[in-house]
This record gives C-alpha cells, sequence and structure tokens, in this order.
C-alpha cells in the first residue's frame, strides 16, 4: 500500500535508494573535498629555510589532520624522545632511536614516519628493509654520527687489523657495517665485557660514553674515538655542581653521552651528594627511574626534549634541566610544518643501499643476541 501512496513500488524504492546511495557518496566526496582544501589552505603557509619548515603552528586542527593524514597514508608515526612536545603528542610511539627501529620492523604499517635525525631513519631502514621509511626533513643530521666516516674507520682498523669494532647505535648505516658489534649506552658496558679480554677493542664515536665504559670495565685496550654529541658535550661539570650545590637533596639523572659525566661521579666522591642520588643512564632508563622514584625533585643532564616524556611519567616531581640550553637544533628541525609536509607530499624517503643494510643488520643483530638493548641510547 506504501508503494501504492508514493506512486513509486518497488522498482521506484531502488530508484529512490539509490538516489540516497548517490547523495551520500556525493556528500562525502564534498566532505573530503573540503578537508583537501581545508589541508592545503594549511599547507601553503609552510616556509623552507636553512633552519627547517616553518609557518604552520601545532594547533588541534593541525594535529587532527596529521592524525587523518598518516591514516589515509597507512602509516605508522615515530617520534624520538627529544622530539618537540607537539611532535611527541602526535605519534603512534615515542621512545629511544633503536627501540623506534624495533617498533618500525613490528608494526603492521607498511610506512614509517620517522620523526627524528637521520641516522634513527637508516636504522629504521636497515631493520625493514621493504618498508618505506620517511623522515620529515632529510636535513636533520647528527653532530656525533657525522664525527667519524667510513674512511676514518678503514684507516683506525687498518691500524689495528685483529681489533673488536664496537659502535654506538648513533652511527650511519655505512659505519654500521663496517661494526662487529652495535651497542646502546644502557647495554655498552655489557658488550665490552662479553669480548675477550685479551682482544683490543675500538669503540666509537663517543668519547664520554666510550670513558665511561672504559672506566667501568677497567680495559687499558680499549681505544677510545674522539667524537661527541655537541649537546651533551655542552651540559658541562661547573653546571651540574652548581645546580647540585643549589638543589642538594636532588637526584641526578646524567646521560653517558654528557661531558659532566666523570664531573657526577666525582660530587659524589667528594661527598657533594650521595652516590645512591647520582645515577648515569640511557634515556630508558631515566624514564624506568622516574617511574619508581621517590624523590621530588631530579636534575635532568640530557636534551631538553627528554623532560616532556620524564614529566609524563611522573607528574608529581619536579624535574628540571641542568642546562636549560641543551636543545639539538637538529632534532628541532621536526616542526609541525616539517610532518605536515611529509604526510602531504611523501618526503623525505630514507635509502639504504641493500647490501649496506644486509651487512649492517648483522651488527645490529649480534648486540641483540648478546643481551637486551634496554633504552637505548
Amino acid at each position: 500500500m506504501a508503494s501504492r501512496t508514493n506512486g513509486l513500488g518497488a522498482s521506484g524504492s531502488a530508484v529512490m535508494d539509490s538516489a540516497v546511495t548517490d547523495s551520500a557518496a556525493m556528500n562525502s566526496a564534498v566532505m573530503d573535498a573540503t578537508a583537501t582544501r581545508a589541508l592545503w589552505a594549511g599547507a601553503a603557509g609552510i616556509v623552507d629555510g636553512p633552519g627547517g619548515y616553518s609557518g604552520v603552528e601545532p594547533t588541534e586542527e593541525w594535529a587532527a589532520e596529521v592524525k587523518r593524514l598518516a591514516k589515509q597514508r597507512g602509516a605508522t608515526i615515530l617520534a624520538h624522545n627529544y622530539q618537540l612536545p607537539a611532535i611527541q603528542d602526535v605519534a603512534d610511539h615515542v621512545g629511544d632511536s633503536l627501540a623506534l627501529s624495533r617498533m618500525a620492523a613490528e608494526v603492521p604499517e607498511e610506512e614509517i614516519i620517522f620523526c627524528g635525525v637521520h641516522f634513527m631513519a637508516e636504522t629504521a631502514k636497515i631493520l625493514s628493509p621493504s618498508k618505506t621509511v620517511l623522515i620529515p626533513d632529510q636535513r636533520a643530521g647528527c653532530s656525533l654520527a657525522d664525527s667519524i666516516t667510513a674512511d676514518q674507520l678503514r684507516e683506525w682498523k687498518a691500524d689495528y687489523p685483529h681489533a673488536v669494532v664496537v659502535s654506538y647505535v648513533n652511527t650511519t648505516a655505512e659505519i654500521k657495517a663496517l661494526t662487529d658489534i652495535c651497542c646502546t649506552s644502557s647495554n655498552a658496558v655489557e658488550v665490552v665485557e662479553s669480548i675477550d679480554p685479551s682482544r683490543e677493542i675500538l669503540f666509537l664515536p663517543d668519547q664520554f660514553l666510550g670513558a665511561h665504559v672504559k672506566r667501568v670495565t677497567k680495559r687499558d685496550n680499549l681505544h677510545v674515538w674522539a667524537g661527541e654529541c655537541h649537546v651533551h658535550a655542552g651540559i658541562n661539570g661547573d653546571e651540574l655542581a652548581e645546580k647540585s650545590r643549589a638543589h642538594p637533596d636532588a637526584e641526578l639523572y646524567v646521560h653517558p653521552e654528557c661531558g659532566c659525566a666523570t664531573s657526577a661521579l666525582y660530587l659524589a666522591g667528594e661527598g657533594f651528594v650521595t652516590e645512591d642520588k647520582v645515577k648515569i643512564l640511557s634515556t630508558g632508563g631515566m624514564l624506568d627511574a622516574a617511574r619508581t622514584t621517590g624523590a621530588k625533585q631530579v636534575l635532568v643532564a640530557t636534551e631538553i626534549g627528554m623532560l616532556h616524556q620524564l614529566r609524563r611519567a611522573a607528574p608529581e616531581v619536579d624535574f628540571q634541566a641542568v642546562n636549560d640550553r641543551a636543545s639539538c637544533g637538529y632534532m628541532k628541525m621536526i616542526t609541525p610544518a616539517a610532518l605536515l609536509r611529509c604526510l602531504v607530499e611523501g618526503k623525505d624517503e630514507v635509502h639504504v643501499d641493500l647490501d649496506t643494510a644486509h651487512v649492517a643488520s648483522k651488527s645490529v643483530q649480534r648486540m641483540i643476541e648478546i643481551g637486551t638493548p634496554g633504552g637505548g641510547e
């Protein structure tokens, strides 16, 4: 009866259903087009300069667009602990470089957006050779990774032909391919102790991490490359001592790449602070310690981006930077504008020669076989 009343019948009803479906599809297309126009309107403000991409503020609309584009691309976003807070907050996973590279291999997505510096994205590519790895700005380098070249390592190896090469994970793919075993700051001591005591070791590239390992293992046959992270090297002992005296009840979290790591141990040895308050930790180790600390205040000696994750892990603790100027300009090149551009244009893709990646992966795998890599760098 209803079909007679409206004069349509069964076929007419189908036509109406088809029209409704077409209308819904059209509305969806219009909405998509509107979203695309909004995206391009936002992207139109992107400015490319020597310090990176700018012109986009990390608003709620930006975050929503980043999430939408990542889903549309079938991508997962990884962000290092030293990234800008807005980048960390919009990422699917946050952590240290090795943990993120291993995450890249485990997630189902075939496209990885790596918000970090270039060697980190390379490591992800090494462990996930079949996946597409993008970095929002390929100019985001690393002073530590750049402190040794493949030719320099070949020459060093020629001087010590029977030595075992141990490379910090903060190195390029080329260096990893010339390495026997990689290490992180949390397992460097364990890696070195796994090597025959009679074998000479070439440890690279960070001189401060190398000095820490040499001090703990007491190995005289460990030769250390004189490289450094300019940010960590710039956190000096005088600053640490001054902060410690001003906050005598605070714990000290010191990254082993820091030039002040030795100073921290000296302060403990001289009684300026109690030994149990001085902790030489990787970034992952800092997070673990933050979750269980009973301290009300912690002084942190590492890149200041780490404070964001520490404060999220233990909001009741007052985390303060030993040096609030310890900001890595390379890390901060991954801006909201850079991430938006990456998702819109699919740039910049990271490539590692397959032969290099195959050999480099062996040095990483040997490290994993020796023991749990822990909290990475």
